[in-house]
């Protein structure tokens, strides 16, 4: 008797969503021009990697059309992580600049529902985002690391994002772990957001968000 082919199934997936030019090429060189000087404030990662400030869409026109422009695809990445389409504000956004040599150490995001990456410049291929199982977490003890293994969607330590062109957008949970790893091209700038729904309802207990 033939039996039948063994099911695998990828139980409680990460989603990821990429969205390909968001901003358009008028909109990217705005925030470029505007923000990229106001990048002044230095990481702990890296001397040559910095930033702006916490911003609010209401700091800049600019970022008004980029929160608008990211509002349909909040709520769509929000289907995936809540199972009912919510209304969704941005939070905070800010612009990092990476300098050649810059690296940013691996972090997520406290606070938030919903991260997300605006790509403002092209990316060195060795410096795309690289997103990271959190330490500790529930894998085995032992590895099994050698030139023979392939690694997998259910084996990998790390997925290394698509590369990107400016204007693109990537959203993930804020809990993810990632990092960018030491740019080896020209300067790579990029809008970093958090964003929060306005409420989440657990069969009548519900809970608000303001930004």
């Amino acid at each position: 008797m033939q039996t039948a082919a063994p099911e695998v199934f990828g139980l409680f997936p990460v989603p990821v969503m990429r969205c390909p030019g968001v901003f358009d090429a008028r909109l990217v060189a705005g925030l470029v021009e505007h923000f990229s000087a106001q990048a002044a404030q230095e990481n702990s990662s890296s001397g040559n990697l910095s930033h702006t400030r916490m911003l609010k869409p209401s700091d800049s026109p600019l970022l008004v059309e980029a929160a608008a422009r990211l509002t349909e695809r909040l709520a769509d990445f929000g289907v995936l992580l809540f199972g009912e389409r919510l209304g969704w504000s941005v939070k905070e956004m800010w612009v990092n600049v990476l300098d050649t040599g810059g690296r940013q150490a691996m972090h997520n995001h406290a606070n938030s529902f919903i991260s997300g990456v605006a790509y403002l410049t092209p990316s060195h291929p060795q410096s795309q985002t690289v997103f990271m199982k959190s330490p500790g977490g529930t894998d085995f003890c032992f590895r099994n690391d050698h030139a023979g293994s392939t690694p997998g969607e259910f084996c990998a330590d790390k997925w290394i994002s698509p590369a990107p062109n400016p204007g693109d957008l990537l959203l993930f949970p804020s809990y993810l772990m990632h990092a960018v790893p030491p740019n080896q091209g020209e300067r790579r700038i990029t809008l970093a957001m958090n964003a929060i729904p306005v409420r989440l309802d657990s069969w009548g207990y519900g809970i608000g968000f303001s930004g």
